[in-house]
């Protein structure tokens, strides 16, 4: 029943829990030294399994292509190391010594680990590997369509932590995950972070939940192939990116803009690299598959080949065809075209001029990607840095493939599988979500500035020193009278002495 599928769910999920809280008090004694002991096993094993995870994944979702998915778990393992491998999160991280102040980093506790089915394995090592850096313990709900392979590489990862020394339970998941689990994992008392990477509504839950959370947006990004660019290669990595893992990641290029002044020259060059483009009555076979719902993506087309795809719309294309082009002029949730497509189908718009194309580009993302992802094909630099100041979104890769440039596997950016979409997409970062992420900071801070404090006015600071300046007027009049009495030669006249103390009486209460 699903019913008692759920409660299987919940009571799994909160047994994983209580052993991470457990595991994680014990490993946020570690050292530095043993923290990336642990770390550098853990990145070596995955790295190895990067190849029949690869495997299991594409068998389990029928999802992307073998080859690249194991490119991606290579990404989300060693690379990600290699990010992260010097950063410094345990005790001391930082010192000022100007300014006398230490920073120490400490653990958020057990973090939330929401994977999706489209880069399961490698979203799994990836957030397994930042959260052991940073002395945190991981429960993960994976994607139910990707239970088995999710599974799999988070128990290479467990493994390989316990042999290098990790206390065991720092990584735990859900092997029957229902919504009901995941929605618990996400407001349990003993969870401190939560890294929803999946769909929108997931994220909202992740972020209503009332405990800090890193979550991402869609990214429909759109490509601009400017008039300065080398159209030949801007084609052939276009192509390259789209079919990538059959354009299962996020940052993937989903339209093309195109210069109209090497409009013609695109064309060719895509068709050269496999594009197929559709005419019009074909165009609307294709607009009923990627979208039977306006508005909502079939998720039926999602990571599979451009031949499936085109033959789910009874449309014959040629043996060597990659990805599937039509050109669209309309922008629009209920444009098909237009929307998001994590399958290697382009939309393709013409523009006057780079204005114009600002303009489309900045629609597209309107619709469903902003804050997330742009790419640029451009040999004018002021053009790349225009776009960069004016693009609402956290990365603009130029002259490169959007979908690998983004995660750090072509450009200088972190390498990471859950890349922030800033306050443009409603995220609290644009970063390339890494370890630092995962630690907060505190401070130890020493006085190096004196500072005189002002005495408070008004009638409390009047009282205050009339008082003093009584007091001294009356120690002035006794040290008088003291001296007069000492000075005497006779005997002291105790009438001379009362005399003298009234005096004083007198004199005081007159102040």
């Amino acid at each position: 029943m699903d019913f008692d599928r759920d409660l299987q769910s919940i009571q799994e999920m909160r047994t994983a829990v209580q052993r991470a809280k457990t595991a994680q008090k014990t490993y946020s004694r570690y050292t530095q030294e043993q923290v990336d002991k642990i770390v550098k096993h853990v990145a070596n094993v995955a790295y190895k399994e990067a190849g029949s995870l690869a495997q299991l994944a594409v068998e389990e979702t029928g999802m992307g292509v073998v080859e690249h998915k194991k490119i991606k778990n290579e990404v989300g393992s060693w690379d990600v190391y290699e990010t992260i491998k010097d950063e410094k999160t345990v005790g001391v991280i930082r010192e000022d010594r100007a300014n006398k102040v230490k920073e120490i980093a400490y653990p958020f506790g057990v973090i939330a680990g929401i994977i999706p089915t489209t880069n399961p394995t490698s979203t799994a090592i990836f957030k397994t590997l930042i959260s052991l850096k940073t002395r945190n313990a991981i429960v993960v709900s994976p994607h139910p369509r990707a239970v088995k392979c999710t599974i799999e590489a988070l128990k290479i990862c467990s493994q390989a932590a316990v042999e290098a020394g990790a206390p065991d339970g720092l990584v735990g998941w859900i092997s029957k995950p229902t919504m009901g689990a995941t929605n618990e994992l996400m407001h349990h008392n003993d969870i401190n972070l939560i890294l929803a990477t999946g769909g929108g509504g997931l994220v909202k839950a992740a972020y209503s939940s009332g405990k800090p959370a890193y979550g991402v947006g869609p990214g429909n990004v759109p490509v601009y192939i400017e008039k300065t660019a080398n159209v030949k290669q801007a084609a052939k990595m276009i192509v390259d990116s789209k079919t990538f893992d059959n354009g299962t990641i996020c940052a993937t290029e989903q339209s093309i803009v195109v210069d109209q002044n090497v409009k013609e020259m695109s064309v060719r060059e895509l068709k050269n690299n496999g594009a197929y483009f559709v005419n019009a009555s074909e165009k609307a076979k294709l607009e009923d598959i990627i979208s039977p719902i306006r508005g909502k993506l079939n998720p039926d087309i999602v990571g599979k080949p451009a031949k499936v795809i085109a033959s789910m719309a009874g449309i014959e294309v040629p043996e060597d065809t990659r990805l599937l082009i039509a050109e669209e002029d309309k922008i629009a949730k209920d444009v098909p075209f237009s929307i998001e497509k994590l399958a290697p189908i382009f939309a393709l718009y013409t523009a006057r001029d780079a204005d114009e194309a600002k303009e489309l580009c900045i629609k597209l993302l309107d619709l469903g990607g902003r804050g997330h992802s742009f790419s640029i094909h451009t040999n004018d630099d002021k053009v790349a840095d225009m776009y960069g100041e004016e693009m609402p979104v956290s990365r603009v890769m130029v002259n490169t493939l959007a979908s690998v440039g983004a995660v750090g596997g072509t450009t200088g950016l972190e390498a990471s599988m859950t890349l922030g979409c800033g306050s443009y997409g409603g995220n609290i970062t644009g970063d390339n979500i890494s370890a630092r992420h995962l630690i907060n900071i505190k401070r130890l801070a020493y006085g190096i500035k004196d500072v005189n404090i002002p005495q408070p006015k008004g009638n409390s600071g009047q009282e205050s020193s009339s008082s003093a300046a009584k007091q001294d007027n009356v120690e002035e009049i006794v040290s008088e009278v003291m001296k007069n009495v000492n000075t005497t030669d006779n005997a002291v006249d105790p009438n001379m002495v009362s005399a003298l103390v009234q005096d004083v009486l007198k004199k005081y209460q007159n102040q």
